[in-house]
């Protein structure tokens, strides 16, 4: 058997590479609250590191380091840490509260907010562009959160209903649907049955950055990789791709740690 795997090299079995492994770890911080960080032991890390953004803390070991060793790292970092997560809940700002947040983010711009009694909880803006929310008094935060996700949504497939009929001459075919979800790291994607799903922080973003994500995801409907071609073909669609591209880059995290802020719940 052996003399047969020298002479077919394919058949040897390959071990496999050990596989990510998550947990979590718990933290006193610099200014005394507790909290949780997540902990990945990560065979492709080469060293300890310790990461803060919108998702919140990440703690990152390489194999050969030892709980005790990325713990002693935590505790040696404490107040790097405290300072970080200010810095991103200052970026994220407040949440969601009736009858205090005077402001909602919309197309690159803070709307002002008005808050009044209704019979049904929802969220509408006028002509002059002015948010106004109506809420009956027994609703509670989840009702005021599920609104404004309503609103974010019901805003995102106007613009696409603006937007779509420009672009959908030379396809192979139209999406069979957008969604609007939540990721935390990707702005778009194309499912293999032709489902595009956007980030609803997109909403929040400039109308032009909207519109090259949802380019960008149309024409993997033509190259499902990024080859050349590909961005030949966002490049003949959307020539401000570039300029869209390096603001997400900038404004991208923040902009997801707004909504995540105000949907959190």
């Amino acid at each position: 058997m052996s003399s047969l795997l020298r002479l077919f090299p394919s058949f040897r079995a390959t071990p496999k590479a050990p596989a990510v492994q998550r947990d979590s770890v718990e933290i006193a911080l610099a200014d005394g609250r507790r909290i949780d960080i997540l902990r990945v032991r990560d065979p492709r890390a080469r060293r300890i590191k310790l990461a803060v953004d919108e998702r919140g803390a990440r703690l990152t070991l390489p194999l050969r380091a030892s709980r005790a060793e990325g713990e002693r790292f935590l505790h040696e970092h404490r107040a790097w840490l405290t300072q970080q997560l200010a810095l991103q809940a200052q970026a994220g700002g407040d949440g969601l509260r009736r009858d205090v947040t005077g402001a909602l983010p919309l197309r690159g711009h803070q709307l002002p907010l008005r808050w009044e009694s209704g019979r049904a909880t929802r969220l509408e803006q006028d002509a002059a562009g002015t948010l106004r929310f109506l809420a009956p008094a027994r609703a509670g935060d989840a009702a005021l959160r599920r609104a404004l996700q309503e609103f974010y949504e019901a805003e995102g497939r106007a613009d696409l209903g603006r937007w779509l009929p420009a672009y959908l001459p030379g396809l192979p075919h139209p999406p069979r649907r957008i969604v609007f979800k939540r990721p935390s790291t990707l702005w778009g994607s194309l499912a293999p049955d032709g489902t595009v799903a956007l980030d609803l922080a997109l909403l929040l973003a400039q109308p032009a950055a909207f519109e090259y994500v949802l380019v960008h995801e149309l024409c993997h409907l033509l190259h499902r990789d990024h080859s050349p071609r590909f961005w030949h073909a966002v490049e003949l669609r959307f020539a401000d791709w570039r300029e869209q591209r390096a603001y997400l880059r900038e404004e991208g995290r923040g902009l997801k740690a707004r909504l995540r802020q105000l949907l959190a719940g």
